[in-house]
């Protein structure tokens, strides 16, 4: 028989147990050992397979809880596991001790996945995992966050292999009231958010949340009976369906979910955010909710409230690639919005124009996103560069330095990721780990080469137990009997180097480069003296035909029964097996096309716990590689045939593996101890472990987004939004007055015929019609810098020019450089309430 419907009943808990339940659903426990400790001691055995505090107590025995009820000892540690608990989300930290009256008393945070666990499967890679981390540091932090997203009944897939090596998908089935989740209620009635879709219909969706530490977590849900049928299918899945499918759920997790956290304040008494931060394009149409709640509530105009809307908004883009970016039909974007009834009394024209690209036919999001964020950034240095360039078109006349778009690079959760075996040996609190950007005592006081070392091998053996478990489990469910499958038991060794590969699983990240040469590859893991084993991991997007193709190439050298026990590939990856893989690997591999790792994390995971990088310098690495923390495989700069490069760049990983890495980890002084192979660990625990951290990340965030933002709000709405309407006034007068704009000759002078040389004062010159704006509404700039054949400057030393208020302007500056010189003059808009002067897309050269 079948059920006609499925439902969870939670665990009744005797009174003197009731604490157990907030400590099973606040997710700190994650992060916190102490509180695992608590759930383990209750059955270690149940605990090490569920590895989910709510799972256990609805499957532990009654007549256990009972004996618990009534355990001095148990109840007397898990009063002070609440107790601490308590204190931590209350105690102030370090946000509640910055002093400075401007910090924002909320941020929201909006994402289309967060993988804060496991034991909440709502994420599909390292875009979900990076927010989880971001709302755990956050948390740890003190930073009033509220993080923002949808539920997805189906979760993201999971990933099994076929016999022939094929990816193959399936959908658990999530109810919601199995997870550490909660309806929000408004009189035992659930709230309910509504969004108007075509045709007059309305799309309703519930609120789960989440806590994640102080952190309220809000998770839109639309399976509901409120709903049509197909409407109720909007949250089914992560990044699953049509171009339709995708901004129904981009619309919900805009424009829904900001009233979903308006009605979470207004309900909690939760202070209302200041500003919203967007991680990634998916959910920028909330910006215009948010121009709609102004204009309706406080009767400004579009161009009033949007100065308002922007001065609040952070935009992170992941992205380096415009193909990556989500693009919709410019008539599916109509088909939702010119009723008006999606967004009342914002002209849909106006939507449009936002989304607007070069392609007349495409609205794009992440174009939205920037032109409805007043702050910008990429997730590492070079990815910032790279958004600069890429996004150049949005402010034409700008050297693409100029462009407006800055970068925080990526961190991840220490206390999340970092093995408690390690934190324990280094004399480290998994909490406070990274939050005040310092070590604390040296890392080496009392620990010596042999413990680190012996702690590392204890890591790698287990993962290779857990390699052992995965290796059996995947190939009884691909059909193998057990009795076959006896060669399992010596699979890996715990005293052989190990590298590990684990990743999303696009072209660009190359999962088989390192299957360029198979026979240089099969040399490397068989060599008798210094073998070397590999560990591999990934899924492929399920419409990615490519992807599954790589996956399969890997799945059919690593089943060659030769090469089986030094290499695998192991389906379905997650955090739980991520984290044996970050602790238990010596070497991370990561072998991107250079410029197409925005960031990328999981390198960051495993050199927390010891684990050296060999990479390709994309990404963070770029930025953090020195030369002693790891190995940067060459890249082919310049060769265009992607066939050739592969090759090269195959060849330089094969050289560093054996020739460098091997030779390294092998060399062993008298004691069994590898010096130099831990000299590089040592140095990559000292350098790189404060510059990961997800906290290092959010501290950024909070000093250069959110407390701009907020004073930038303040100027902006405040004394009836003077601000918001003395920038919308300014930009009017720019519409008429910058065309005419003109520089009619420009000269440079050097007094006293002084020589040309580095240091020598000249003037400059500019004779300017600035067509009606008064010389306070501009910035009128010198730009000296060397030459080229070109003439484009490189190098650019710029001043400020003074006029006299009838066109005539001057500036004096010391050459910057020898060589040759050139110079130029530009006029700016300038105003108090823009954040640089590019913003606006203006400029005026001579």
């Amino acid at each position: 028989m079948r059920a006609v419907r499925r439902f969870t009943v939670r665990a009744s808990l005797p009174e003197s147990l009731s604490g157990l339940g907030d400590l099973a659903t606040n997710l700190r426990w994650t992060w916190h050992p102490p509180t695992r400790d608590l759930f383990a001691s209750m059955d270690a055995e149940l605990f090490n397979r569920v590895r989910d505090p709510l799972r256990m107590l609805t499957a532990l025995p009654p007549a256990r809880l009972d004996e618990l009820a009534v355990d001095e000892a148990f109840l007397a540690h898990a009063r002070e596991a609440v107790a601490d608990l308590d204190r931590y989300l209350a105690e102030p930290r370090w946000y509640q001790k910055q002093d400075d009256a401007d910090l924002p008393p909320a941020v929201a945070y909006f994402s289309m996945e967060f993988g804060v666990t496991e034991a909440l499967p709502n994420y599909s890679g390292g875009l979900g995992v990076l927010a989880g981390d971001h709302l755990k540091a956050a948390s740890d932090l003190g930073v009033p966050m509220i993080g923002v997203g949808l539920l997805y009944r189906a979760g993201y897939f999971r990933q099994a292999l076929s016999l022939d090596g094929w990816q193959v998908e399936h959908y658990p089935v999530i109810d919601p009231n199995a997870f550490p989740l909660e309806l929000l209620t408004d009189g035992g009635k659930p709230v309910v958010v509504d969004v108007a879709m075509p045709a007059g219909r309305t799309l309703h969706a519930q609120i789960w949340k989440a806590r994640v530490g102080r952190i309220p977590l809000l998770l839109l849900d639309t399976d509901t009976e409120a709903n049509d049928e197909d409407l109720r299918a909007v949250t089914d899945r992560l990044y699953g369906g049509d171009a339709d499918h995708r901004i129904r759920q981009e619309i919900l997790a805009g424009i829904g979910g900001f009233r979903a956290v308006r009605r979470y304040c207004e309900l909690t008494g939760h202070p209302q955010p200041k500003v919203f931060h967007t991680n990634e394009g998916h959910a920028g149409f909330l910006g215009l909710e948010r121009a709609r709640e102004i204009i309706q509530a406080d009767g400004l105009a579009f161009d009033e409230a949007l100065p308002a809307v922007r001065a609040g908004t952070v935009f992170t883009t992941h992205t380096p690639v415009s193909a990556g970016i989500d693009r919709f039909p410019v008539d599916l974007v109509q088909r939702y919005f010119t009723d008006g009834r999606l967004v009342p009394d914002v002209d849909p024209r106006r939507v449009l124009a936002l989304g607007a690209e070069d392609n007349p036919g495409l609205f794009n999001m992440a174009h939205m996103g920037l032109r409805l964020a007043q702050r910008a950034n990429g997730v590492s240095a070079l990815h910032g560069r790279v958004s600069r360039r890429m996004f150049s078109r949005l402010w034409p006349g700008f050297d693409f330095d100029e462009v407006p778009v800055s970068s925080v690079t990526n961190g991840v959760h220490g206390p999340t990721w970092v093995a408690r075996e390690l934190s324990a040996l280094l004399g480290r609190n998994h909490e406070e780990l990274g939050l005040d950007g310092t070590q604390g005592k040296p890392l080496r006081d009392g620990v010596s080469d042999e413990q680190l070392w012996a702690l590392r091998r204890e890591l790698r053996e287990k993962l290779v137990a857990e390699v052992r478990r995965r290796v059996r489990a995947a190939w009884m469910q691909r059909g193998a009997s057990a009795l076959e499958l006896g060669w399992t038991d010596t699979v890996f060794d715990p005293d052989v180097l190990t590298v590990g590969f684990a990743r999303r699983v696009p072209t660009y990240k190359r999962l088989t480069l390192m299957l360029r040469d198979p026979e240089r590859l099969r040399a490397l893991l068989l060599d008798e003296r210094r073998p070397i084993q590999l560990v591999v991991a990934g899924k492929s997007h399920p419409a990615d035909e490519g992807g599954k193709q790589l996956i399969q190439q890997i799945v059919r050298f690593v089943d060659d029964p030769e090469v089986r026990r030094r290499i695998v590939f192991l389906p379905d990856y997650d955090m739980s097996m991520a984290r044996y893989l970050y602790r238990g690997c010596d070497v991370w591999l990561n072998t991107p096309v250079r410029q197409l790792e925005a960031c990328g994390t999981s390198g960051m995971k495993s050199a927390l716990n010891g684990g050296l990088n060999l990479s390709i310098r994309d990404g963070w690495w770029d930025e953090c590689y020195d030369g002693s923390n790891g190995w940067a495989i060459p890249t082919a700069d310049g060769v265009t045939d992607p066939l050739r490069r592969d090759e090269l760049e195959a060849a330089a990983l094969y050289d560093l593996l054996g020739h460098q890495i091997a030779p390294l980890f092998y060399d062993r002084d008298a004691g069994g101890v590898p010096g130099g192979w831990l000299s590089m660990v040592w140095h990559t625990l000292e350098s790189l472990g404060p510059r990961v951290q997800a906290a290092r990340m959010v501290r950024e965030y909070v000093e250069s987004g959110y407390l701009p933002a907020s004073r930038m709000v303040a100027e902006a709405t405040g004394d009836g939004y003077r601000g918001a309407l003395s920038l919308a006034d300014y930009r009017t007068k720019l519409d008429v007055s910058w065309p005419r704009v003109r520089i009619f000759d420009t000269e440079l002078l050097v007094e006293d015929a002084a020589p040309m040389v580095t240091g020598t004062e000249v003037i400059i010159r500019a004779r300017i019609d600035l067509a009606g704006l008064e010389p306070s509404e501009v910035d009128v700039q010198a730009v000296v810098g060397k030459v080229g054949d070109g003439d484009e400057l490189t190098d650019p030393v710029t001043v400020g020019m003074s006029g006299d208020g009838i066109g005539a302007f001057v500036a004096r500056l010391k050459l910057p450089h020898p060589g040759s010189i050139g110079y130029t003059v530009r006029v700016l808009p300038k105003h108090r309430l823009l954040a640089t002067p590019a913003e606006l897309a203006r400029v005026v050269h001579a």
